[in-house]
């Protein structure tokens, strides 16, 4: 396969939106860059989509645009607040999981958003972090002293991951 048919890069985008979005805003830690981060990833595959060789699912190639667009959004600055302009924030503090979860090294957070975000699995996430699924299987499992110190055993499994409303943390 040399290209990625525009149809199918369209049903991927309409049928998997919200999974990206949510995975985005996790990293970003803002829905509003979460959506420029995915629009951005997107408009990434329709210019590579030549660049598709079909070594791997279309979604993990795609995965991994969104990645780096929400770790490329992440590292420029916000932009400055509207004077006089009434954001909403969200109400609730961080939890003790999401605290937890955002001390973790990089590739482990992004690796667990795939996983319990995204619901992908180990070699779709390995594909779209460009790293082994022994690695993915690695830095998805539980912790040992999960149980000992409130580790991620409980968010890993529970079914709160799949909401999403553990990592809502409110802006800085």
């Amino acid at each position: 396969m040399g290209s990625v048919p525009l149809a199918e890069l369209e049903a991927l985008y309409r049928s998997e939106y919200r999974r990206f979005l949510r995975v985005a805003t996790a990293i970003l830690r803002d829905e509003t860059r979460g959506v420029d981060a995915v629009q951005e990833a997107f408009a990434t595959a329709l210019r590579r989509q030549r660049q598709f060789r079909g070594e791997g699912p279309l979604e993990a190639w795609v995965w991994r645009m969104v990645v780096n667009a929400a770790l490329k959004e992440r590292s420029r600055p916000r932009h400055a607040e509207l004077a006089g302009f009434d954001v909403a924030t969200s109400p609730e503090e961080p939890t003790p999981v999401a605290e937890a979860i955002a001390r973790l090294p990089e590739r482990q957070r992004l690796a667990l958003f795939l996983r319990y975000y995204a619901d992908l699995d180990y070699e779709s996430i390995a594909t779209a972090l460009q790293v082994s699924s022994g690695t993915v299987a690695m830095a998805t499992r539980p912790s040992p002293m999960a149980g000992r110190t409130g580790g991620m055993s409980s968010c890993a499994h529970g079914s709160s991951a799949h909401t999403g409303s553990w990592l809502l943390w409110p802006r800085p």
